[in-house]
């Protein structure tokens, strides 16, 4: 770590922070869900093409058909994700919405387990068992506010499972692709399936309010491009689990957030419910950290 100028513990903390600003920015937007999602992967696209053009534009070549196929799908899943995510956003709280959010790493658990065959740990179910015991208490708490909340529950869980299916059918392509390229490409193919999303349900595609402007923009620089681009960069330096345990600081900072700007109150069954989510999935990662050295200790005998 001697020759990096920038702490990456820090690093990773302004991608937190960053990523935090997410569910913030979709609740103050006055547009529908569909047409944030698809300002806020324009701007994205628009900001990365310059070096995109610049320096990595000759590896479409190298992109076969089956990369093409799974891209495709991928992107699909990306843009239905942000759909689902941000229209939970208007019927349940920032709190609830990225806490069931963060349960991404049980759900490309079990996605791993039957699309790749991976093998299952008994503590790694415990620990999936107890972050979904988690998510039922904030849900239980969501109900006895309102039926709205509890819908906005359960898009954000739909939500989550379509972002897991998004890096499972990415992960392959990923391997044989730049960052930059593989993320420019699926970011297109999202905007695009958004795009005719708004026109077949018959939605304006000009904002609801002038303001909304700024925010796409602010989407599309905060937690987009310099949340995860500091994840990304951290890799270097960090281990993905290490990067992984920070993401879970999200829905807190989110919540302090929402609370600070939006005078949004946290109840006991989301807190609760939360840190045991938040429990859960640290188990579960832990885990999966532990049998990933012994893998490859095995490997190297």
């Amino acid at each position: 770590m001697q020759d990096q100028k920038v702490n990456p513990y820090l690093a990773l903390a302004i991608g937190v922070i960053a990523v935090s600003t997410s569910a913030i920015l979709v609740k103050v937007a006055a547009s529908p869900s569909s047409v944030i999602a698809f300002y806020r992967l324009l701007f994205s696209v628009l900001f990365m093409m310059p070096l995109f053009l610049l320096k990595y534009i000759g590896e479409i070549r190298h992109i076969t058909r089956r990369d093409w196929l799974y891209s495709i799908v991928a992107g699909l899943f990306l843009a239905f994700h942000f759909i689902l995510w941000f229209e939970s956003l208007n019927f349940t709280s920032v709190a609830s919405s990225t806490v069931l959010v963060t349960l991404q790493p049980i759900f490309a658990f079990v996605g791993t387990y039957f699309f790749f065959k991976e093998k299952i740990s008994v503590k790694a179910i415990l620990s999936g068992i107890i972050a979904v015991v988690g998510s039922v208490i904030i849900s239980w708490g969501d109900f006895q506010i309102s039926g709205a909340a509890l819908l906005g529950d359960f898009l954000a869980l739909a939500a989550c499972a379509l972002a897991t299916a998004y890096l499972l059918f990415g992960q392959t392509v990923r391997k044989r692709l730049s960052l930059i390229t593989y993320t420019f490409v699926v970011y297109n193919i999202s905007t695009l399936a958004l795009f005719i999303y708004i026109l077949a349900v018959n939605e304006s595609i000009i904002p609801a309010e002038r303001k909304d402007w700024i925010y796409f923009i602010l989407l599309a620089l905060i937690p987009t491009l310099l949340g995860h681009t500091l994840f990304n960069w951290s890799l270097k330096w960090l281990s993905t689990s290490t990067i992984s345990m920070a993401i879970l600081f999200e829905p807190v900072g989110a919540t302090i957030l929402a609370y600070l700007l939006l005078g949004e109150h946290v109840i006991a069954t989301q807190i609760i419910g939360g840190l045991v989510v938040v429990i859960g999935i640290s188990l579960f990662l832990i885990d999966e950290r532990k049998v990933k050295v012994k893998r490859m200790q095995e490997n190297s005998i």
